[in-house]
């Protein structure tokens, strides 16, 4: 009877709980760059600053400058002549002025020439020459070549769960 009872509790099913995902993955890229440009323009700025100063304009007016009319992005600016008030009395005085990029035509007329930005970048486009990418049973080369202007890129993933 101890038999049959072992044998049995060896027949009940078991639940077997055993879920295995397996994944390789293997990617290759070649990208070639397009070209590009970019410019910033600077603009311009005046700033008038004093302690015991009158200050007139050419008409003698009481002014403390500034910008007038706007040709081609760049203002036109009133400097002021500058006195003291109270003769024998202290005084300061500060005048700056920083003059803007002229606005051209166009902010690239042709690639590698320069306008008149205060920052600008131009880049000709990637070539690839003879730059290569191969993908061999998960095995990579990548080969930058002659190329300008590319981007190589080479990945390899495995990944194994187990729940």
């Amino acid at each position: 009877m101890k038999k049959l009872l072992l044998f049995a509790a060896l027949c009940i099913p078991t639940a077997a709980y055993c879920d295995i995902q397996s994944s390789i993955t293997s990617s290759v890229k070649l990208e070639s760059l397009s070209a590009a440009s970019t410019a910033d323009k600077l603009g311009s700025s005046y700033s008038i600053s004093g302690t015991n100063i009158t200050t007139v304009d050419s008409n003698s007016n009481s002014t403390v400058g500034g910008f007038g009319s706007v040709t081609s992005g760049v203002p036109a600016v009133t400097m002021p002549t500058a006195s003291i008030t109270n003769a024998g009395e202290t005084f300061s005085f500060s005048q700056a002025y920083l003059e803007g990029d002229a606005t051209p035509t166009a902010a690239i007329t042709s690639l590698g020439t320069v306008q008149n930005f205060s920052d600008l970048t131009s880049t000709a486009a990637g070539s690839v020459g003879t730059a290569a990418v191969t993908l061999d049973h998960h095995t990579m080369t990548l080969t930058g070549g002659t190329g300008t202007g590319i981007v190589l890129t080479g990945q390899f993933v495995t990944d194994l769960t187990i729940d």
